[in-house]
């Protein structure tokens, strides 16, 4: 007769901190980054192909699939230079849940920040640049200690409020040449995804465990 234990439901990513797979998160998010600056270099060697033309033009239809390809566009180096750091950093760390919930993490963002601009940006302007990708990443790890209840987590969160707090300014109107309205919807994109992630880990968390064997 044997007797097996029950199975510990797994924790999966809820006090995480850092990617499980921290090679793969580089590779990942330099990848990203050196696709970001080799767009950068096409563009400003083939100027006439006017790659900026392709961000987001807020209300018209045909500038709706700037939401897909705004992103990925400076509008100089100075612009991509002063998204780089935080795209790499921001990028890396919210990877702690894995690969999976870091692309739906990032995809909800991505989304949610163009439309976003696309419904409430000036008309006349042409929005570009990775920094609604990066505020929705730093709203995220600001906040998913507080929903998911990790110690660490805040660590995290208040080290990154420390030293980037300031930026958070950007969800203001204030300079016309930076889209507020991409940096407020990435940032409220990060919350609502901090939020489920948060709570799709509890729900693991509690799951019912593996039942005892008797033989």
């Amino acid at each position: 007769m044997t007797t097996l234990p029950a199975k510990p439901a797994d924790p999966g990513p809820v006090n995480r901190i850092v990617p499980p797979n921290p090679k793969q998160a580089v590779f990942v998010v330099g990848g990203f980054t050196a696709l970001l600056y080799l767009i950068q270099l096409v563009s400003v060697t083939f100027p006439a192909l006017h790659l900026t033309n392709w961000g987001i033009h807020a209300r018209s239809w045909s500038g709706l699939d700037g939401v897909i390809w705004a992103p990925l566009l400076h509008a100089n180096w100075d612009h991509l230079f002063s998204n780089s750091v935080p795209v790499l950093v921001f990028g890396f760390l919210a990877m702690a849940g894995g690969i999976g919930q870091w692309i739906a993490v990032t995809a909800t963002i991505w989304l949610v920040s163009g439309i976003g601009v696309w419904l409430t940006a000036p008309s006349n302007v042409t929005t570009i640049g990775a920094s609604g990708i990066a505020f929705g990443w730093l709203a995220f790890l600001l906040v998913r200690g507080i929903f998911s209840r990790s110690a660490k987590q805040l660590a995290v969160a208040v080290a990154l409020f420390l030293y980037w707090g300031s930026t958070l300014l950007g969800l203001l109107p204030g300079n016309p040449e930076i889209s507020w309205q991409g940096h407020l919807f990435g940032a409220l994109a990060g919350i609502l995804t901090a939020w489920l992630t948060a709570r799709a880990g509890r729900a693991k968390v509690k799951s019912p465990a593996t039942p005892e064997i008797t033989a």
